[in-house]
């Protein structure tokens, strides 16, 4: 293993056109100068690595892919990942049962539709105050200390409990939900057995509390999709446990890279920060350009029918990556790129995906984003990296901070 987390050895890269590898160290901890140089020789690279996939870097390219519904499908979305004795050599790891984003329409269609409801800004804006509240609530149990690991004692703190807070279900387990989590997306990465055991415990957890709603409905989402229909007919369990899986994944890791990388970046460039104490009405916008530049998502595709793309042939089987975070890079699309400006008024980013796979929760993430921050830099506006510390980045597919020292 190397330093970063989840992240297996790996032969160097001698090409990155054409053997590129997302478990690079290199990769892991600094992608952009990679982008960069692929833009310019090859916007599409490929490689053979973990099975084969290819990977757009710009941001007309990657919109585009996403858009190309069904030949690059959802239907079966895959976590690129080493391979190892217990599963093929595609490198491949078939997530299952995860809708919407597990679908192409027409079943994405109603099960997307099935929970916008619970993520539109009037439904957000009800998790607020329990946000605001579980945030001073972490920072009391540090701030007298004088230091603090900004990801694991708060950034990773936060998405867990909330996440909890609007299913309904115990947040005392918001612990047990960050290990699952983690063992799916990132320590399962080189471990298949910690893999398949998060993701038992994940489907089992909701099967229960499924059955048990079945007998004790309450005021909360699961409740809400049990009560449902579609054409007359009621939403199956297998389908709620499933979405109650993707919303337990998908809304703990990706916000919770999103505020550590905002809080690394803030510890790193004292003027955003102390922008940002004197002046909070800023936030929101900031909120959006670390967005843009520290985008913590690449979704996977698979091509379902025989393609083309850019005169690059792409067979059945082929996995395509959703370099959002690449895309949010690209000159073409936005001025000095690599320059995070906290007050950048064009901004259409794609950090939270685009075409019929965006995410939806998107609401919900730039709340907590936006709380976390302000909380944080109310009760300690002076912060800095801890001196000699070393700041982890997990690889793959979410890329956040996971060991994030900061001293005030």
């Amino acid at each position: 293993m190397s330093d970063e987390v989840g992240v297996p050895s790996t032969p160097p890269v001698d090409d990155w056109a054409s053997d590129y590898d997302i478990f690079d160290a290199d990769y892991i901890n600094d992608p952009y100068p990679i982008w960069a140089d692929l833009r310019g020789e090859c916007p599409v690279a490929t490689t053979e690595r973990w099975g084969g996939s290819f990977l757009p870097t710009r941001y007309e390219d990657v919109v585009e892919m996403a858009r190309m519904v069904p030949s690059l499908s959802s239907a079966d979305p895959i976590v690129v990942r080493p391979p190892d004795d217990q599963i093929d050599a595609s490198g491949a790891y078939h997530t299952v049962n995860a809708p919407p984003i597990s679908a192409d329409p027409p079943v994405h269609t109603w099960s997307r539709r099935l929970i916008l409801p619970a993520f539109s800004p009037k439904a957000t804006a009800k998790h607020e105050p329990y946000t605001r509240e579980l945030c001073n609530k972490l920072i009391d149990d540090f701030i007298e200390t004088g230091q603090v690991d900004g990801a694991q004692d708060y950034a990773q703190q936060i998405p867990p409990r909330v996440i909890a807070h609007l299913l309904g279900v115990d947040e005392g387990k918001a612990d047990e939900f960050t290990e699952w989590v983690r063992g799916v997306l990132e320590i399962g990465l080189s471990n298949p057995a910690v893999r398949q055991a998060s993701r038992e415990k994940i489907f089992g957890f909701f099967q229960q509390e499924v059955a048990d709603r079945r007998v004790n409905p309450k005021d909360d989402l699961i409740s809400e999709l049990m009560a449902a229909e579609v054409d007359g007919e009621p939403i199956s369990d297998n389908h709620i446990v499933g979405t109650c899986n993707l919303l337990l994944v998908a809304g703990i890791d990706t916000t919770w890279s999103s505020i550590g990388s905002a809080l690394w970046h803030l510890a790193g460039h004292p003027d955003d920060r102390k922008r940002l104490v004197g002046d909070p009405s800023l936030i929101p916008n900031a909120v959006e350009e670390l967005l843009r530049a520290y985008s913590p998502v690449t979704m996977a595709r698979v091509v379902s029918e025989e393609t083309e793309f850019k005169g690059c042939p792409m067979h059945v089987g082929d996995k395509v990556l959703m370099n959002f975070p690449g895309a949010n890079r690209d000159p073409e699309m936005f001025d000095n790129p690599d320059v995070v400006d906290i007050e950048r008024q064009q901004n259409r980013h794609v950090a939270f995906g685009v075409g019929i796979h965006r995410c939806a929760g998107s609401n919900l993430a730039r709340m907590e984003m936006h709380v976390a921050l302000e909380e944080f830099l109310a009760r300690i506006p002076e912060f800095a990296l801890a001196e000699g510390g070393e700041v982890t980045w997990a690889g793959g597919q979410v890329r956040g901070p996971r060991q994030l020292p900061i001293v005030f």
